[in-house]
């Protein structure tokens, strides 16, 4: 089984392109634009993986969001969207899953309508752009970097914290989001479902890939992962072991990434 994150690992914005021009394939559009690519060669590879693995999708988009992306090999049975705050089966959202964690969201951290309401009172349009909330279960906030205030991330999540959630920056937009909503607990519950069907073989392995820092959990849960040389994950200089790093930055690591699910599956 391979779980992996979409933006910045398998797609691109041109903003993340890095120092490179390759020939892409459009895989989103948004009000007529362009806005996520793949390499040629990545695609093709995707193709392979699909009809060799049980590939699964994991994402913070929302399910609205994840819809807007048009992979090869899809559609999917399962994917994870909403950082694993919603699990997709045939497309669908599961009901189940979304309760159980919704209650354990409720016994464990503050009410979204607090944390939010402590966020707004803390930034100003000086740097903050946009404040959204996901899927009625966490918030972002799309900021100006280079006015960003020093230290603030590190003081909202200290803030965050004792409350039961935490605070990660991805690119611009900064997450705060519920301990409990996690891709990794999604991915397990997804590996165990599929076992339970046999729909996976006993002794398969689960690999994943991603590059932020809401991805670290599911990387060093995998049985094997890799993570591109850019990100949350490079900036923070995080490793673990059973993690590999690809040489390469920028739109090419996602065939870095690829090409390594493929030679592990074979």
């Amino acid at each position: 089984m391979v779980a992996t994150d979409l933006d910045r690992t398998v797609i691109y914005s041109r903003a993340a392109f890095g120092p490179a021009e390759p020939e892409t394939v459009c895989v989103e559009h948004l009000d007529g634009r362009e806005i996520s690519y793949m390499t040629v060669a990545a695609t093709k590879q995707l193709g392979a993986l699909a009809s060799a693995a049980a590939l699964v999708p994991v994402t913070t988009r929302t399910i609205e969001q994840f819809q807007r992306v048009r992979l090869p090999g899809a559609p999917w049975p399962y994917a994870v969207t909403s950082n694993g705050g919603t699990i997709l089966r045939n497309g669908l959202p599961d009901r189940r899953w979304r309760s159980a964690l919704d209650a354990r969201v409720r016994a464990e951290c503050a009410s979204l309508v607090e944390v939010r309401a402590e966020l707004r009172a803390r930034v100003d349009e000086s740097f903050a752009l946009k404040l959204r909330e996901a899927d009625d279960l966490f918030v972002y906030l799309v900021v100006d970097l280079e006015r960003l205030p020093d230290g603030f991330l590190a003081e909202w999540d200290a803030w965050c914290r004792p409350r039961g959630w935490s605070a990660s920056r991805q690119g611009r937009k900064i997450y705060t989001m519920p301990l409990p909503v996690c891709k990794s607990h999604a991915v397990h519950e997804v590996r165990r479902r599929m076992l339970d069907a046999g729909e996976l073989h006993p002794d398969s392995r689960l690999l994943a890939a991603g590059d932020g820092a809401l991805d670290a959990e599911m990387l060093r849960t995998a049985d094997a992962a890799i993570r591109p040389r850019h990100g949350e994950l490079e900036q923070s200089n995080w490793n673990h072991p059973g993690v590999v790093v690809t040489a390469a930055s920028g739109i090419h690591a996602s065939e870095e990434i690829l090409d390594y699910f493929l030679g592990v599956r074979a």
